[in-house]
């Protein structure tokens, strides 16, 4: 089965600096795929050149065998790509279930209409669709919470349920667990968890916590430096010498101070 996303010596550099060095790789169709990596690694920023927000320098990204290296994010994401960020991104004024209900809209194709009434049988189906995602992500008690109101990682939750409303087939979550309590944690690895036994999209996660992700990855990926140092099963990984050099901080400590800075990206 051909992999449903391939990069190709997929590189960018911001003047001298390299961010994202010749990484090629294949992920497969339903597959969950951790990226992880010390701090600074290139993580995001490998992100960000697959969904479209930064433009490649070097190679190629293929998404379902069709090269997407110079569409825009919103091309993208209508060719089924969907992509989370660090920092969330709802609206803060409408609830917990209106925030999903114009996700499940829009992915229809359907603007706002003076003359419908929201109650109406046309919205109630999207009313039905949300309140099923909202209970994929354990918010369905918080329906008719305003958005502002939520605690961090449940924004987190909703903001997971508007990126499945538009019915992906690859789900790029840029750790999804930044910024939130201990407490809210598991709640959050449940969600993924959910959405992983589903079986019918492919993911791929960012993480630099190792210890987190084991058990829900098929597959992990490790950048260092902003290249590819290991990919493999998670057992390959654990047991891989140079990863565990470059989490001990030996590697990392090394290139940052060669470099004369702290990598950003």
């Amino acid at each position: 089965m051909d992999p449903i996303l391939q990069t190709e010596g997929l590189t960018i550099a911001f003047g001298a600096y390299t961010a994202v060095d010749d990484v090629t790789l294949a992920v497969p169709r339903n597959h969950f795929k951790s990226i992880i990596g010390p701090n600074g690694a290139g993580k995001t920023t490998f992100f960000n050149l697959l969904s479209g927000q930064l433009k490649v320098t070097q190679g190629t990204v293929k998404f379902k065998g069709q090269d997407v290296s110079a569409l825009p994010p919103f091309a993208r994401t209508r060719l089924g790509m969907g992509r989370s960020f660090q920092i969330t991104n709802v609206f803060p004024k409408l609830t917990v279930l209106e925030n999903v209900r114009l996700a499940v809209q829009s992915q229809a194709g359907v603007r706002f209409h003076m003359l419908l009434h929201y109650r109406s049988r046309r919205f109630r189906v999207f009313e039905e669709g949300a309140l099923h995602l909202l209970d994929m992500v354990l918010l369905g008690s918080r329906r008719d919470t305003l958005a502002m109101h939520l605690a961090h990682g449940e924004k987190r939750k909703l903001e997971i349920a508007m990126l499945l409303a538009l019915q992906p087939d690859l789900l790029l979550l840029d750790e999804p667990t930044a910024g939130i309590s201990l407490e809210e944690v598991p709640a959050i690895l449940e969600v993924i968890r959910r959405i992983k036994s589903e079986g019918d999209r492919t993911i791929m996660l960012i993480e630099h916590k190792m210890e987190m992700i084991l058990d829900l990855s098929d597959s992990i990926t490790v950048l260092f430096n902003g290249k590819l140092l290991a990919d493999g099963t998670p057992e390959d990984i654990m047991n891989n010498e140079m990863v565990q050099t470059a989490y001990l901080g030996g590697l990392y400590d090394d290139a940052v101070a060669s470099q004369g800075h702290a990598d950003v990206y």
